[in-house]
């Protein structure tokens, strides 16, 4: 009788190598950087691996392009950065990841293990650092404990509530050679729901006479969002969306009826508080979407509430669910919409009904506001010609109000910008979802202070010839935080202004295609001439300081604040 073959003995490897080798085996095939001394082993390699590099400007904008592949495919990239003020510069893209739940994995260099608690050259306890908002931070010191933990790592990041981690990488641990076996290939765990649920579920909504369904959060895929689009239409169930989430579903469904982010409709906030049930898929409902934690009560919402998520923990964690289920979106949507829900004669007029309140709500028509470049007329514009898969991305501030009410989200996978409130991201993210989908239009929102946070990562666009276009919004302030200071101090301008470059020729110092625009019918014939360019570009819109929003002035601002007797001694 022969004996069983054995497997062969696992070959000798630096640390380096096997960390690469991991990532491999676990399908990541990007790695967003700023290189550093600490991992020169790592960089080593990479050099003969199949993995895609990208060398970034700071380490804040390579977090950022990290998480926008995240965000668009569900799977993790990695983010390397070296140690100490790497790691910290890092801090906004991780602190995102974590508020938008999106898988993230982030390699930190750390000093030799021989040194700690010397106070060495860049040492940092990323435990305490960064233990409070990423989902698990741990320190390597033994390579051979590398394929263990990078194995957690990827099923900690995608399971559940996904979210960033953390790992330091000792320099010393990284050039060690020794020999161990590889992991296999890591699996995204579904939560399902029961079936008994599901029917509790049909049988609360076919009961509510004005039901209201809230889309959010992340663990959705392409199939989900398109079979719950088609469920909810032949259901007649109104449809909104939680903050910086309307991709989840197209804006020219019938069912569809506005965003819960900043600056909504007010009648779509009225028509929650009024709502007899809320259906929960996949959001929080935390402080934007909820409005300041107003459109439901806490603990227990006056409305019924079917809350659904993936993470069993933010159950009943601030809003007590009539029914709660621990299922991730995609799994709930295949099991929901396997069965059909009764008509409803009610359900039908008041889903109709709220459609109405939207589409006058987007008609860009009916918004004028000061100044010679209309950005109503931009978005229409921007509506009629970017292809449906589209990829649009914006970071944080005022001008972020004009995408979220005006353009028409149609597909998944297409919107990039983060729920956390970060200034900054537009431009990384839109280099990253341009690196990861090379073929797809990308398009790039920025105010002109939200550009400089990150604005040097065009560079990174123009090194690696991603033909991304950059709009930029110029009105000389950081709008957001003036117009919150003419509600409270109206009249008392202080720290909100900004003198800017000329943002058309940064992007030609740098190798890219730019050009000025201070009216409305010059954007269409530049954005020609800009996706005609093959390069990366900026398109520099100045806009009327007093246009702060779709539907109120500067003025308008401050002077309701003076007569509610507001800055007054």
């Amino acid at each position: 009788m022969s004996a069983t073959p054995s497997a062969p003995a696992p070959m000798s490897r630096t640390g380096g190598q096997i960390l690469v080798d991991q990532l491999r085996i676990h399908g990541i095939d990007h790695v967003f950087c700023v290189p550093g001394e600490s991992y020169l082993a790592v960089l080593d390699a990479l050099h003969d691996a199949d993995i895609k590099v990208t060398v970034c400007r700071q380490e804040g904008g390579a977090m950022m392009m990290a998480e926008a592949h995240g965000k668009l495919t569900g799977r993790p990239a990695a983010c390397f950065v070296t140690r100490g003020p790497g790691a910290t510069n890092a801090t906004p893209g991780i602190h995102i990841a974590s508020h938008d739940s999106t898988p993230v994995l982030v390699f930190v260099g750390q000093i030799e293990r021989g040194v700690r608690e010397r106070g060495a050259l860049q040492e940092l306890d990323y435990r305490a650092a960064f233990g409070h908002f990423a989902k698990w931070v741990t320190e390597i010191d033994d390579a051979r404990r590398i394929p263990e933990i990078v194995s957690r790592a990827v099923h900690t990041a995608m399971s559940g509530r996904p979210g960033p981690v953390l790992i330091a990488l000792p320099e010393d641990m990284l050039v060690d050679r020794v020999a161990c076996a590889d992991a296999q290939p890591a699996q995204e765990v579904q939560a399902n729901p029961g079936a008994g649920q599901i029917a509790d579920a049909l049988a609360l909504l076919a009961a509510a006479k004005h039901p209201l369904v809230v889309l959010g959060g992340t663990r959705w895929n392409a199939e989900a969002v398109s079979r719950f689009a088609q469920w909810a239409r032949d259901s007649h169930l109104p449809v909104t969306v939680s903050l910086r989430r309307q991709m989840l579903f197209p804006t020219s469904n019938a069912s569809f009826v506005g965003d819960l982010g900043f600056g909504p409709n007010p009648a779509l906030v009225e028509q929650v508080k009024q709502a007899d049930l809320i259906l929960l898929i996949g959001s929080r409902m935390s402080e934007t979407p909820s409005q300041g934690y107003t459109l439901l009560d806490i603990p227990v919402p006056r409305q019924k509430l079917i809350h659904v998520f993936p993470e069993a923990a933010e159950l009943g964690r601030v809003y007590a669910p009539t029914l709660g289920i621990c299922a991730t979106p995609s799994a709930f949507v295949q099991a929901l919409c396997a069965a059909p829900l009764p008509a409803s004669p009610s359900r039908a007029a008041y889903a109709a009904r709220l459609r109405s309140i939207y589409e006058t709500w987007r008609n860009t028509e009916s918004v004028h506001t000061p100044g010679a470049l209309q950005m109503a007329r931009v978005m229409e514009h921007l509506n009629s010609v970017l292809p449906r898969d589209a990829i649009v991305c914006n970071g944080a501030g005022n001008y972020a109000t004009w995408i979220h009410r005006f353009y028409r989200f149609e597909a998944f996978g297409t919107q990039l910008a983060p729920t956390s409130g970060s200034m900054g991201y537009g431009v990384p993210a839109a280099v990253g979802a341009k690196r990861v989908f090379p073929d797809r239009t990308v398009v790039a929102f920025a105010g002109d202070g939200c550009f400089l946070m990150n604005g040097q990562e065009f560079a990174t666009a123009v090194q690696y010839r991603l033909p991304i276009i950059v709009i930029v919004v110029d009105n000389g302030m950081y709008g957001t935080i003036r117009m919150h200071q003419e509600r409270e101090y109206p009249g008392r301008v202080s720290a909100t202004e900004l003198r800017n470059p000329d943002f058309a020729a940064y992007a030609r110092a740098f190798g890219g295609h730019g050009e000025r625009i201070e009216k409305t019918e010059d954007f269409a014939p530049a954005l020609e001439r800009a996706l005609a360019s093959g390069q990366p570009a900026i398109l520099h819109c100045l806009i009327d300081p007093e246009a702060i929003s779709p539907a109120f002035t500067l003025t308008q601002v401050r002077d309701s604040a003076l007569a509610a007797g507001r800055g007054r001694p």
